[in-house]
């Protein structure tokens, strides 16, 4: 088990209605000028971008609006929520949405307050050391922004499309309005990639080569299970409350770290993926559903234990003692056949990926043979990454 420091300043509010509790809570804080930041569509669609607006008016509280926020969010949006801070000394950050939303508004907090170019953090050329506050109301569980350290943002750098992310614990919001009856009017394919992306936060941990983990090891089991049981219950009846529920507060628990603070993390499958839908355009969790079991198949071996143990606990395979690896490929295999019953693709072909397009993913990516790698459950080099990739394009159902 490795040191660790673990702090969610983030409070959650959680549950049927809580929706109706913005104005107030925002208010709570003290907080005057507000920037909200949302995509399109269902927020506006539903009334729900509507009900708080009307509720920071009911608590005398000013709003300045910045929308069009879209998936794999763009630099482009955040300078110019950058500049709308700035002219109008706005206090306080709040996004209503999913995950790109999030990640945007966290992004404008990190450069509001600064006068480089906010993408410097992302390029890790400095670290932030000041943001606004940021508050959150999730319409999308599936990315775990609304109380996670991170924010991903894409941009296109000297003619090279960069898809990366800002680590601080300047972004975890303040709160997080939790109410599962928001996510109703999701679709069900973002409803299955949120599925893929909130089980992706947790398998980034899980495979670990930190030992005697058995406490968070358990955590991590326990959420995966609880995910694989009501994914069926929320595509079958979009409506039904207890599961929608219970998928929300799993996409909360995968990303605040709750899952990963005992260990090494490896993260490679992100970064793959972070590539494809730079390039493509996909959504993240489609994405995933393609990279993560291709990394596993290419890696397994490292591990074949930590595999079977993740093939028995979480889809109830059967353990081979004789010969683990058989037990390991058979919980791959089961991941894969989940991911499938969800809608989700499992290849590149059905994310509209190109086989030739491989080496400028790679090169995308910035690994190479010596000394820029990947992941830390194992270190993947250029020629990992590329065999990955293209097992990701090969696989046959």
């Amino acid at each position: 088990m490795e040191n660790f420091e673990f702090c969610v300043p983030t409070k959650y509010i959680f549950g049927q209605g809580v929706v109706e509790q913005v104005g107030a809570t925002v208010k709570s804080y003290g907080y005057k000028k507000v920037l909200l930041v949302y995509g399109g569509g269902s927020v506006i669609k539903s009334g729900l971008l509507d009900k708080i607006k009307s509720q920071l008016k009911d608590e005398d509280i000013d709003y300045y609006e910045l929308g069009g926020v879209k998936p794999n969010p763009r630099a482009d949006l955040v300078y110019e929520g950058i500049k709308i801070c700035k002219e109008h000394d706005i206090e306080f950050l709040l996004p209503v949405g999913g995950g790109s939303v999030i990640d945007t508004a966290k992004a404008i907090a990190l450069g509001a307050l600064d006068d480089g170019d906010f993408f410097d953090f992302y390029l890790k050329k400095r670290k932030p050391t000041k943001a606004l506050k940021t508050g959150c109301v999730l319409t999308i569980p599936a990315a775990g922004s609304e109380s996670s350290a991170s924010t991903v943002i894409t941009k296109e750098v000297d003619g090279k499309i960069i898809k990366t992310g800002c680590g601080s614990p300047l972004n975890r919001p303040i709160f997080a309005i939790l109410d599962p009856e928001v996510t109703y009017t999701v679709s069900p394919y973002q409803t299955a990639c949120g599925i893929v992306d909130m089980m992706a936060h947790i398998m980034e941990r899980y495979f670990t080569n930190s030992t005697h983990v058995t406490v968070t090891d358990n955590i991590c089991e326990g959420i995966l299970r609880a995910i694989i049981e009501n994914a069926p219950q929320v595509l079958n009846d979009p409506t039904h409350y207890e599961s929608r529920a219970n998928i929300m507060w799993a996409g909360a628990l995968a990303h605040n770290n709750i899952c990963g603070v005992d260990r090494v993390q490896d993260w490679a499958s992100h970064h793959l993926e972070h590539q494809l839908s730079a390039l493509y355009d996909c959504a993240h969790g489609a994405g995933l559903a393609v990279i993560f079991p291709a990394w596993m198949e290419y890696v397994y071996k490292h591990d074949v234990n930590r595999f079977a143990q993740f093939a028995v606990r979480v889809f109830n395979e059967k353990m081979n003692f004789n010969n683990p690896q058989t037990t390991a490929v058979a919980g791959i295999a089961a991941l894969r056949r989940f991911f499938k019953s969800l809608g989700m693709p499992l290849n590149f072909k059905e994310i509209g990926a190109r086989k030739e397009d491989v080496p400028v993913l790679v090169n995308m990516l910035g690994v190479d043979e010596n000394t820029k790698s990947e992941g830390h459950f194992v270190v993947l080099y250029k020629h990992d990454c590329e065999q990955i990739f293209y097992n990701a394009c090969d696989y046959q159902d």
